[in-house]
């Protein structure tokens, strides 16, 4: 039996024994570092996902694209250099030809507008890699449970599981 040591020590150990990995979009990483949001919703969804920063994080490999990182970097440089300094420690997700072209795919299905589509390169870039979640703070395009057959479809047509897109608040009890 291996016995796993505390949590406290190192980092790159505990990573070993993560059984899951999850895609860290953009905008979990925005509302991690953003100042207090003066909306109550807005405000509530920082909360919710401080929350699963402090009590969830370290049950996954966290996992990001170049497109996070790109994303993440622009705007308000001091801003752009807190979400980059959080995205360090996570896992670079190749973005594969393939998962280019399951990017357009969705576009092309209908799966999501032709506006989205750094969006669908997201759903793209975490099927590709065979990634089970997909966490965001995008109920637009993303975490939209209308949209969610026509992603399926389409990622089982190009022979890949889609991810499952879900907010930090849904992934907060998904393991106790």
């Amino acid at each position: 039996m291996i016995r796993r040591p505390p949590r406290s020590t190192l980092f790159p150990y505990t990573t070993l024994f993560r059984s899951e990995r999850v895609y860290i979009e953009t905008t979990v990483v925005s509302y991690l570092t953003a100042r207090p949001n003066r909306d109550v919703v807005i405000a509530g969804h920082q909360q919710i996902t401080h929350e699963w920063w402090d009590t969830r994080r370290e049950s996954y490999e966290l996992c990001v694209s170049q497109l996070v990182r790109k994303e993440a970097g622009a705007g308000d440089p001091q801003a752009a250099q807190e979400r980059l300094e959080v995205l360090k420690a996570m896992t670079l997700l190749e973005t594969s030809p393939q998962a280019l072209d399951l990017a357009k795919e969705l576009l092309r299905a209908g799966a999501l507008p032709a506006k989205a589509a750094d969006d669908a390169l997201h759903i793209a870039v975490a099927a590709m890699n065979g990634i089970p979640y997909l966490l965001t703070w995008n109920c637009r395009h993303l975490a939209n449970a209308t949209m969610r057959p026509v992603i399926e479809d389409v990622c089982a047509g190009k022979g890949v599981k889609a991810p499952i897109i879900c907010t930090p608040e849904e992934l907060l009890e998904a393991k106790s």
